[in-house]
């Protein structure tokens, strides 16, 4: 997959490809109905399946009190797309210069002239353009006039709901982390770097990789079974059954910021700076504050063993 870091250097060897736009936060099922499809349609027409999307997301500039925090990193979606098997990337920076163009610019001087689409495809709630005055509708009068079919993706449903990030965000905010992975396909994962905490985890048994975390997204707090992956191939590229902690541990100090603890099965390595993924698999608890360290130690054990029995592991 190649990444291409703005639409104005758009290499003329991917014009006249199959065309896919907007944010995709979290890449769910809907959006990955839309990879799917536009591949489908560039490798039937012996073309390059290209997909243009924002950095920062719009409303991050637009109306930045209001913006939603994102499910994905720009280089967690980036993998994913690449896994999807898109051709091309375009990353297009949004700034307040280019949140003016109207819907009709946008389409003929960006999309049109830069690209040159042979076929456009799009959500079914896709808006674009100052304002987001730009819709599906108005999109499909534009393309043919300029020389592009387009094509809107009907809505995911599950379980009689559309699948959307805004969706997945709430189940999330809830602990339901089981709900969030049907939307999206996967395990809804963070990514970061293992940080030095207060090393107490160690005193009671139960040390932990305090991550850094990368994402704008952690579920709520409580503990979870996860599984992690550390991005240093040296250190194994499975795996690894987990517990975690999100939370601000108030037993010790209840003024922490949220974090994520993860308690490794079987593994005792000194990680400190690694990068790891950490996925989560099921919701154990909600967390609360224990009235001694003793009455922590029991519990954690409790968690442990809860964590290893559904992510069945030894």
């Amino acid at each position: 997959m190649r990444v291409v870091q703005g639409s104005k250097v758009f290499p003329s060897e991917f014009q006249q490809g199959i065309v896919t736009i907007g944010n995709f936060d979290g890449l769910h099922l809907g959006h990955q109905m839309i990879m799917e499809t536009v591949k489908q349609r560039a490798r039937h027409l012996g073309s390059q399946s290209a997909v243009f999307t924002f950095e920062p997301h719009p409303r991050k500039v637009i109306r930045p009190a209001s913006a939603p925090p994102l499910l994905t990193t720009l280089e967690q979606k980036l993998e994913l797309l690449e896994l999807a098997g898109v051709g091309v990337v375009v990353i297009e920076e949004f700034t307040d210069e280019f949140a003016r163009y109207d819907a009709a610019d946008f389409v003929t001087e960006v999309i049109h002239a830069r690209m040159k689409p042979k076929e456009l495809y799009v959500g079914f709630d896709f808006h674009f353009g100052r304002d987001r005055e730009g819709s599906r509708n108005s999109l499909a009068s534009l393309g043919p006039v300029l020389g592009f079919s387009v094509t809107v993706i009907p809505e995911v449903t599950i379980e009689g709901q559309t699948v959307n990030s805004t969706r997945i965000r709430r189940l999330l905010s809830e602990g339901e982390v089981e709900a969030s992975e049907r939307l999206l396909g996967r395990p809804y994962s963070v990514t970061g770097k293992v940080i030095k905490g207060d090393q107490r985890g160690r005193t009671i048994g139960f040390p932990t990789l305090n991550l850094d975390c990368d994402n704008e997204v952690l579920p709520l707090e409580g503990v979870y079974s996860t599984e992690v992956r550390f991005e240093d191939s040296s250190l194994g590229q499975e795996w690894m059954a987990s517990v975690t902690n999100v939370g601000r541990r108030p037993t010790f100090k209840e003024e922490d910021p949220v974090l994520a603890e993860a308690h490794v099965f079987n593994f005792s390595s000194d990680v400190y700076g690694e990068r790891v993924e950490l996925r989560f698999r099921h919701h154990i608890r909600g967390e609360k504050k224990f009235s001694n360290p003793e009455e922590l130690v029991k519990q954690i054990r409790s968690d442990a063993e809860a964590a290893r029995e559904r992510l069945h592991s030894p």
